[in-house]
């Protein structure tokens, strides 16, 4: 088990993940969860934390509080997303960042995806130190992403479980689909929701599908990233049909892919040290030619050694 728990991996694939998730978190206060500002707006009456928040005890949000988290969440994370101080970044922009849902979701509504990503944040600071691009492997790197695809996986396993819990077997026949549609369809999902019977295939099929994930462990490589990409699939199926993304969840479950081969930096040098080989140092464009040095016409020298230079004899009439 400690073996499986701690499978070494090349640290550049941790160096890219860690960069993932630092840049999504930044993304996330701005685009998905700008809303958790307005959260200081309403009455403390209204704060109900989570268990995590009474065991701290954290305080009652107010509006400087949460403006000054997410100033300060929002630079640590881009700062975290270079890979540098990993140690005291990553355990600042996990506690921040805990802080930040911990509000966020303690006014009556709770979302699941944010599970995976909150172990990444807990388990990137162990991580030790990653280049991009290095193949060198490392037990802590791969303990830091093998507890990440855990909780990915636990994700669907216990909404499974949630499902029968409060629901019941009514949950895979009865209309959960349709009223989701009705909230939040597209015109795609009203095509879907016209087939007879296709919504209920699809609710024992989604059970089935949340039953079954943690089969990914133990399928090869190549297996497993087909089962991944099909895990990716769903989510773009939901967020085409409701609208619902997990956003944060994909982004945890990057933890399973081969992240070392994406090199955003190696392909820019490379981009360069190829236009230098054409001709032009980068920003000129290709096919031009390097302004000659004194002496020289085109990088030809005017004359070469040996060369006659006396002036030729005037012909006679």
């Amino acid at each position: 088990m400690t073996r499986w728990l701690t499978e070494a991996v090349p640290r550049g694939r941790v160096a890219a993940f860690r960069t993932l998730v630092y840049l999504f978190v930044a993304a996330d206060l701005v685009v998905f969860t700008p809303w958790v500002r307005a959260r200081a707006s309403v009455p403390g009456d209204l704060y109900q934390p989570l268990l995590v928040g009474r065991v701290l005890p954290l305080p009652t949000p107010t509006p400087a509080l949460v403006s000054v988290i997410f100033w300060v969440l929002l630079v640590l994370a881009l700062l975290a997303a270079t890979g540098r101080a990993h140690r005291l970044l990553g355990w600042s922009v996990f506690a921040l960042y805990l802080e930040w849902m911990i509000i966020a979701m303690s006014y009556g509504k709770v979302d699941h995806d944010r599970f995976g990503l909150l172990v990444a944040l807990a388990a990137l600071p162990t991580a030790g130190r990653a280049r991009h691009g290095d193949p060198t492997r490392t037990e802590a790197g791969g303990w830091a992403l093998r507890v990440t695809q855990i909780a990915v996986i636990c994700t669907y396993f216990l909404a499974a479980f949630a499902k029968f819990r409060f629901g019941g077997l009514d949950w895979a026949t009865g209309s959960v689909l349709a009223k989701a549609i009705i909230r939040r369809g597209t015109d795609l999902a009203d095509l879907i929701a016209g087939v007879p019977y296709l919504l209920l295939v699809a609710q024992f099929g989604i059970l089935a599908f949340e039953l079954l994930s943690p089969v990914v462990f133990v399928l090869p490589a190549r297996w497993r990233l087909a089962m991944v990409g099909f895990f990716y699939s769903f989510h773009l199926v939901t967020m085409a049909t409701i609208t619902i993304s997990f956003a944060p969840h994909l982004v945890a479950m990057a933890s399973f892919l081969p992240l070392e081969r994406i090199r955003p930096v190696g392909w820019l040098r490379q981009a360069g040290a190829g236009r230098l080989r054409r001709g032009g140092p980068p920003g000129q464009p290709a096919g031009a030619t390097t302004p000659g040095r004194p002496g020289q016409l085109d990088d030809q020298p005017l004359a070469a050694s040996g060369d006659d230079l006396r002036p030729a004899p005037l012909h006679q009439p």
